[in-house]
């Protein structure tokens, strides 16, 4: 049977038995996630799409196959605890990638069953921001410079992060001042979607 025949027999199923909350996540026009200690237990259509997936082939899986790399999968883990246990909301942008590992801007948005700790239960939304954002190729330690200039460390705190000279910190800036055509960090950031640098995330972001 044709898939969208499938589809239309299942929309159809729905409202004659009053099921709108499956109808409504898995036909919604964002990309919807539902995870479990950072593994996807179920994802509506609009997420699969997204990243180049069926829902079927993301079920089960480590969130770690959409990042860049896996050391951004577990540099990004742990920004943005601390609000979900205070106000159970969250929020940032940041670089995914797609199964055929292009990379692209995507807005988050978090929502923890479990506050006490935040990623044991939790649902998301997605959305692309590639038409209003297009993604600018960077290194990895560009994406490392730039997520903690993000965070608010200073060039010289950077560098101990790193385990890097003050000048090379220094250095990446400059270049990622001119990669974007800008003369400052606030300047970046605009450059980056015009929001506060607390929900840049492109490196040490979570999910």
């Amino acid at each position: 049977m044709a898939w969208g025949k499938i589809v239309e027999i299942r929309i159809d199923d729905c409202y004659e038995t009053g099921r709108f909350a499956e109808l409504a996540f898995n036909f919604a026009p964002v990309g919807l996630v539902v995870t479990e200690s950072r593994v996807i237990r179920d994802c509506n259509i609009a997420f699969a799409d997204m990243f180049g997936f069926r829902p079927d082939e993301l079920r089960g899986q480590i969130f770690a196959i959409l990042y860049p790399s896996d050391e951004e999968f577990v540099n990004i883990r742990d920004r943005g605890i601390k609000q979900l246990r205070e106000t159970n909301r969250y929020w940032d942008e940041r670089i995914m990638a797609r199964k055929d590992g292009t990379l692209f801007w995507c807005r988050v948005r978090g929502h923890s069953f479990t506050p006490n700790q935040p990623l044991a239960r939790a649902v998301w939304s997605f959305a692309d921001l590639s038409a209003e954002r297009p993604y600018f190729p960077l290194t990895r330690r560009e994406r490392e410079i730039l997520s903690y200039v993000s965070d608010g460390l200073t060039s010289k705190e950077i560098a101990l992060q790193l385990d890097i000279s003050y000048r090379t910190v220094e250095v990446y800036r400059a270049k990622l001042l001119r990669k974007f055509g800008v003369n400052n960090t606030s300047g970046l950031f605009q450059s980056l979607g015009g929001i506060d640098g607390d929900h840049v995330v492109s490196s040490s972001g979570k999910s």
